[in-house]
């Protein structure tokens, strides 16, 4: 039971998996006159990309970077959607996808952080009215807080995305009979509206946190 659950993530089905090509999904059912046509899809994602570009300048210090994290918005967003459609490998459940875009990110903030910005980056270990006492505490424990941060991303990310699928297949492990399955379908509805909430969500707090933390730098 355990085995067939979980091997719905499961990234490797065979020699010649192409699951991960789901990624690229996105490009193929999108048609080339929707990059360059205005249309109400493009109008509504220019309102979202407009409203997260002045939302990140408030945070972000460098040019630029709005842009890296706006991108990076909109693949992490593409895969969650994919990752409601049936027999679509969703990639945002796997640590293997998390991880490869926070410990990266995470890695050029500290060492553009510790090489050009030193004193301020020691600054950040002992919070401003942090007694004597407990100064060596705050840096032992501002250290640890900073190490997990890229984890603490992926994690976040992945928990979610895998939670709401994992309820919905024990849903469907349980419906045996018709009876069920009329009842289970209104709760079915439930469940893919949240599922699109939380695609939506994770992928901006993901890009919220990532910009809070290179702020700091």
């Amino acid at each position: 039971m355990m085995t067939n659950l979980f091997s719905v993530f499961d990234p490797t089905t065979g020699m010649l998996s192409m699951n991960w090509m789901s990624m690229l999904i996105p490009l193929l059912i999108l048609p080339l006159n929707f990059w360059y046509i205005p249309n109400k899809n493009m109008m509504i994602m220019n309102m979202i990309i407009n409203y997260l570009f002045l939302e990140m300048k408030l945070l972000m210090k460098y040019n630029g970077m709005q842009i890296f994290m706006l991108s990076m918005f909109m693949l992490i967003l593409f895969n969650n959607m994919m990752g409601l459609m049936p027999y679509v490998f969703t990639s945002t459940s796997h640590l293997t996808f998390s991880l490869t875009l926070a410990v990266p990110m995470w890695i050029s903030f500290m060492l553009y952080g510790w090489m050009n910005k030193t004193n301020n980056m020691f600054a950040h270990l002992t919070p401003i009215g942090t007694p004597n006492l407990l100064m060596p505490i705050m840096v032992i424990i501002e250290t640890i807080s900073n190490i997990i941060r890229p984890g603490s991303l992926s994690v976040r990310l992945t928990a979610n995305m895998i939670a709401g699928h994992l309820i919905m297949s024990l849903m469907g492990e349980s419906s045996k009979t018709m009876t069920m399955i009329i009842m289970l379908l209104f709760m079915y509805m439930l469940m893919m509206m949240f599922e699109l909430a939380v695609a939506m969500i994770q992928a901006y707090v993901f890009v919220t946190l990532t910009n809070l933390y290179s702020s700091e730098i």
